[in-house]
């Protein structure tokens, strides 16, 4: 056997050390079974092996098909060590839209999971492309070997191809390398450390850049064990809390809001909890009081696909001080902010948020062009428009293409939102602007009463009267049950736009 010389900057590296450090800790536990580090070690090395005793070269993507499961773990590891790319599509997405995704990744290989793979069939020329079941190609593998006979990789290599963007247009896909992987996950280990001794809940869904870079590669690389979720379920994740004792775990505001309205949760034993995380968009105060009442700390945090994902960090004891804020950047993070002409703001300001760091991502597949509009000279643009305090703390105000102009005043959406949840009433809040014949654009908000709650309309216009410009001021409340969620439980403003606008 060679002799194993590890490098930090490559991501197959990280699974081999945890595995030569303590071989028998538990990596992950997966419904009743539990998978050792040696195994996922011995396994994903064996399958690197045999996906390149069956030609593919560096370079060649696979993409998969699958909701979270240990296989497709193994499969990533497999990719890493071999150079091979690894293209996770949304299984939630129609079979018209997973075939955009293939045809412009180009996978040699597709892997499906035996849950998907009957509707996968059920399209008559998917049977041209390369596919195999998940579930076959990782346990028909022949006997443990050493890994003399895999290709050399580098750190500047592809390893996560991430479609993005597809609910507003043709989608991307953003490329990912070790070396983007090992500086997120360096940031996020000194903003929010993980140790051997930590047991790591994950619902994300593994399509999704947060599924791998926000906690589960940095516990495989620092030797803790995920309990793995193929689904986010409350009542489940509520019990899983307490029965295995779980210390910590990522999820967006809506996550922690389930589990907060769900009947279990007062009773609920999260003694066990030390902080965990939450991304996506800022927590309102009334539900970081309901987890913080449950003696929970919740490090908040903001990013994006294209910068692997994680950009800025608010740790729990300075939420207080900075609400709605998103905190200040990562380690290794640069985060800059541009006014209309793009000229750096210095100081206390608003304007457009530029990151660059080893983080940001290697550019978009096969697409030059839409690589160049966002990247300059290593900067990339975010498409959020930012305001930085006077200590240095970032607030999201709202997406450039989410921003609508009533009566001439520009509206950034998370501004009113912020006002909405601020209300003792409302649990969570969306706005977004629809036409108006007055005012050319007009906010049309809807709120999710607090769990036991009869919330007063006209009490809460009166609420955004006294805390908004009247131009920001919603022309219409309506009060619903939930907000509409796309695949990784972000709200759905183009449904809410498309419901906003029938009924007016």
């Amino acid at each position: 056997m060679t002799d194993f010389v590890r490098d930090d900057h490559l991501v197959g590296d990280w699974l081999r050390a945890s595995a030569t450090r303590d071989p028998h800790r538990i990596a992950i536990e997966f419904e009743d079974h539990a998978i050792s580090y040696r195994e996922l070690d011995d396994q994903s090395t064996q399958l690197g092996r045999a996906l390149v005793g069956r030609g593919l070269e560096p370079g060649d993507r696979i993409a998969t098909i699958t909701e979270n499961c240990p296989d497709h773990v193994t499969l990533f590891f497999a990719c890493a060590k071999s150079g091979l790319i690894l293209a996770p599509l949304n299984w939630r997405l129609s079979l018209d839209e997973l075939r955009v995704q293939l045809d412009l990744f180009e996978p040699t290989l597709l892997v499906v999971s035996d849950s998907q793979w009957s509707r996968v069939l059920d399209e008559p020329t998917w049977s041209t492309r390369p596919m195999m079941h998940l579930e076959t190609l990782v346990t028909d593998l022949g006997p443990a070997s050493d890994t003399s006979d895999l290709p050399p990789v580098q750190e500047h290599d592809g390893l996560l191809l991430i479609a993005t963007s597809g609910t507003t247009g043709a989608p991307k896909g953003a490329l990912l390398t070790h070396a983007n992987c090992y500086w997120t996950n360096r940031g996020l280990e000194l903003a929010v450390p993980l140790s051997p001794d930590d047991v790591v809940l994950q619902v994300l869904p593994q399509y999704h850049v947060g599924g791998w870079n926000v906690q589960p590669l940095l516990a495989w690389w620092r030797g803790a064990t995920v309990v793995l979720e193929s689904a986010f379920d409350p009542a489940r994740v509520l019990d899983l809390i307490e029965r295995r004792r779980v210390t910590t775990m990522m999820g967006v505001p809506t996550t922690y809001l389930m589990l907060a309205q769900h009947p279990n949760f007062d009773g609920a034993d999260f003694a066990s909890l030390g902080t965990v995380v939450s991304g996506g968009a800022a927590m309102p105060r009334t539900l970081l009081d309901l987890w913080r009442a449950k003696g929970v700390s919740i490090a908040q945090g903001y990013g994006l696909t294209e910068a692997a994902p994680n950009v800025c960090c608010l740790p729990p004891e300075s939420a207080a001080g900075h609400p709605g804020s998103v905190g200040v950047p990562y380690a290794f993070v640069d985060v800059a902010i541009r006014d209309v002409y793009g000229v750096a703001v210095v100081g206390a300001g608003r304007g457009e948020l530029w990151v660059r760091g080893p983080n940001v991502f290697a550019g978009y597949w096969r697409n030059p062009a839409a690589t160049a509009d966002v990247l300059d000279e290593g900067w990339l643009n975010t498409g959020d428009v930012a305001e930085r305090d006077g200590d240095g703390f970032y607030r999201i105000i709202g997406r450039t293409k989410e921003m609508f102009i009533s009566g001439g005043e520009n509206v950034f959406p998370v501004e009113v939102e912020r006002v909405l949840t601020a209300f003792d009433d409302v649990a969570e809040a969306a706005v977004v602007g629809i036409a108006d014949a007055k005012w050319g654009e007009a906010g049309a908000a809807f709120v999710v009463p607090r769990r036991g709650a009869s919330l007063d309309v006209a009490a809460l216009f009166a609420h955004c009267r006294a805390h908004l410009a009247s131009f920001k001021v919603p022309h219409s409340i309506e009060v619903v049950p939930e907000l509409p969620q796309t695949h990784i439980g972000k709200v759905n403003k183009a449904a809410l736009k498309i419901r906003a606008s029938s009924i007016r």
